[in-house]
């Protein structure tokens, strides 16, 4: 890699400054694609794609509208604007040479790409509670969720699984409360709920395995082009809340599992969030604040992250200050706020004696932008008007067989088409249910299992799923089935045998809570 390994996103022409170019050494420094509605940056994301995928860098994007998928294919001289592409590449120096990338297709529902799932448990309770929009007490139940099922060696694969805990927990809410603290039945009602509305919306196509594996990203063809990722995700933006939060729990999975590597000579993976307003509207300052922390961080991993949407304005200060490379397309001033907006905007660049930022951004046209890219040392440089460059693929969706075709040549061909089910919270609570219904139905006392607490229930009464509730699917919608209960004399009732067992055994255990989900080692003591 030469000490000037750059990607070049565009040059000038009369009235315009000098070509620019990303350096590959600060590609990992993030950056900012922002402008108005139909000022062209889709297509300054797709030529920054295939810079850094012709530079040996994977690349994850998500096609929100569809066009992006099209990077697949080569552009075409009988494309309507391989006229205007020819003389703009003219303009700025630019030898255009149509070609396709290496693309690997994902999508959440699987119609238009690999499947792409993670667990309920690597999801874990924060960023679940972002996208149920639970309040803090329901928050604090579901946290509890997760530390029983720590405890009790519960695996939560899937919303079943999460589902038939919750069932657990608000059944024997008096017990668990006297251990974890205050847990009401009304919380876990809220979230059973709000886990409703998430399958209503195709939630359930998530939660699962197998798995995404992050190297299954980090590929490279057999030229040494880096495979840019794109996930599907104009069905996806019907529920903005889940496009958001998938999105920030895979940065967050990157920050976790990536190795340091200090400063690379080019990033090891570039992230770009499309449509970024979404993961900070309503989102509780404490979210934000680790989203900071993963923008600050995450470059020693490798990873380059860049923010596209609409206006500045809409990341974070604290973020978009650690933004280096900045492409910005018009912004409109139709009102105050426009006006404001516009202003701070301009704020933000090195300033060039030639011309007014301001106007510049207000002035450009489709396809034009003002930039700024980190120079030598990681100083920002001065901001300049820049045509940007063609794209050397196509410019708009794929064609379906296409896609058919580079499916079935991809490298996780098959890896993750067939979903699994294996033994997890659902099924061992089931059989616990069912063993212990059989147990209180023959009136005899249930053998003991010092793994087990719901098992060591005396005389074999109900093991922690009360009345033997059956599932709906695994849906937890279903009303509890009534078992009759034996006739045996007893002094305490089964609900009373099971609490004082079960308080016994959560009781003795130290249970250091298991910290995942979002950032989990940023929780932790540095």
């Amino acid at each position: 890699m030469t000490e000037d390994a750059s990607i070049f996103a565009g040059g000038g022409g009369e009235g315009y400054g000098v070509a620019q170019r990303l350096l590959l050494k600060y590609g990992n420094r993030h950056g900012l694609i922002a402008g108005a509605t139909g000022t062209g940056k889709t297509v300054t994301l797709q030529i920054l794609a295939e810079g850094f995928s012709a530079a040996g860098v994977p690349v994850f994007l998500s096609d929100v509208k569809g066009d992006l998928s099209g990077l697949g294919a080569a552009g075409s001289a009988a494309h309507k604007l391989h006229e205007p592409f020819m003389k703009r590449a003219a303009t700025i120096g630019l030898d255009l040479q149509y070609r396709a990338f290496p693309v690997t297709y994902w999508d959440l529902f699987g119609a238009q790409g690999h499947p792409i799932r993670a667990t309920v448990a690597e999801m874990g309770p924060l960023l679940l509670a972002r996208l149920l929009e639970l309040t803090e007490p329901q928050e604090g139940v579901l946290n509890v969720a997760f530390r029983l099922a720590d405890e009790e060696k519960l695996p939560l694969l899937d919303l079943k699984d999460l589902q038939a805990l919750l069932v657990f927990i608000a059944e024997h809410a008096d017990t668990i409360s006297s251990r974890y603290g205050l847990v009401a039945t009304t919380s876990v009602g809220a979230i059973q709920r709000a886990l409703l509305v998430l399958e209503n919306q195709g939630g359930t196509a998530l939660f699962g395995e197998p798995a995404l594996d992050l190297a299954d990203l980090m590929l490279t063809d057999a030229t040494g082009a880096g495979r840019i990722n794109i996930l599907a995700a104009d069905k996806l933006m019907q529920s903005p809340r889940l496009y958001a939060t998938f999105l920030l729990w895979l940065l967050s999975e990157l920050f976790e599992t990536l190795p340091e590597v200090g400063d690379p000579d080019k990033p090891k993976l570039v992230f770009f969030f499309d449509e970024a307003h979404l993961l900070f509207d309503d989102a509780p300052k404490a979210l934000v604040d680790k989203v900071e922390q993963v923008a600050r961080l995450i470059r020693s991993k490798g990873v380059g992250v860049y923010f596209i949407t609409q206006n500045p304005a809409d990341v974070p200060e604290d973020i978009l200050g650690q933004l280096g490379n900045r492409v910005q397309h018009a912004l409109r001033a139709f009102t105050a706020k426009d006006q404001k907006d516009l202003k701070q905007a301009s704020e933000t660049y090195r300033p060039n004696p030639r011309f007014a930022t301001e106007d510049a951004i207000r002035d450009v046209g489709t396809g034009e932008a003002v930039t700024s890219f980190l120079e030598n040392k990681g100083i920002p440089g001065i901001v300049e008007r820049t045509l940007i460059r063609p794209p050397s693929s196509q410019i708009g969706p794929i064609d379906p067989a296409l896609r058919a075709q580079l499916m079935a040549a991809s490298p996780v061909r098959g890896k993750y088409d067939t979903a699994m089910d294996r033994d997890s919270a659902y099924e061992m609570l089931r059989r616990r249910a069912d063993q212990a219904a059989a147990e209180a139905a023959q009136d005899r006392p249930a053998p003991a299992d010092p793994t087990s607490p719901w098992q060591r229930s005396a005389a074999g009464e109900d093991d922690g799923l009360t009345r033997a509730r059956r599932y709906d699917g695994g849906r937890g919608g279903a009303a509890p089935v009534e078992r009759p209960r034996s006739s045996g004399s007893r002094s305490d009732s089964v609900t009373e045998v099971f609490a004082k067992s079960f308080a016994r055994q959560i009781g003795s255990k130290t249970g250091q809570a298991v910290v995942r989900g979002i950032l989990g080692s940023l929780f932790r003591k540095r």
